[in-house]
């Protein structure tokens, strides 16, 4: 469903750069948008075997900070959560599996300036 949101669509517009970057890396993407009880998964990739948990913030300027700054303890615990429901759903448990955060910043029109971070944090086993 279209939504004329302009944040909506900058996050929209954020998560399919974010997802072109990860294909021209090599990664497969398995799921987008996965919505669960506990809030949303933004994209699900594979690389190299290993399930990636990618979280991608939008944002137009440098005014917040960078891509960790983005996610703090409170959405690591969340995205810790909806991982691990994601993987028992495909009985999938025993995976080896990794959060990445992508930072798209600038506007979309100019195709942003991509940060990704790699394995950004660990979690406990929820």
């Amino acid at each position: 469903m279209a939504t004329s949101d302009p944040r909506h669509q900058f996050g929209q517009a954020s998560e399919m750069q974010a997802e072109r970057f990860l294909l021209a890396k090599g990664y497969r993407i398995l799921d987008r948008n996965v919505r669960t009880s506990f809030g949303e998964l933004d994209l699900v990739a594979e690389d190299h075997g290993v399930v990636v948990f990618v979280e991608v913030k939008g944002r137009a300027t440098e005014a917040f900070g960078g891509a960790l700054f983005a996610v703090d303890h409170r959405k690591r615990d969340r995205l810790a959560r909806l991982a691990a429901q994601y993987l028992a759903q495909r009985h999938w448990s025993e995976k080896a599996c990794r959060f990445d955060v992508v930072l798209v910043q600038g506007s979309p029109s100019d195709q942003g300036r991509i940060q990704h971070l790699e394995n950004a944090f660990e979690v406990a086993e929820y």
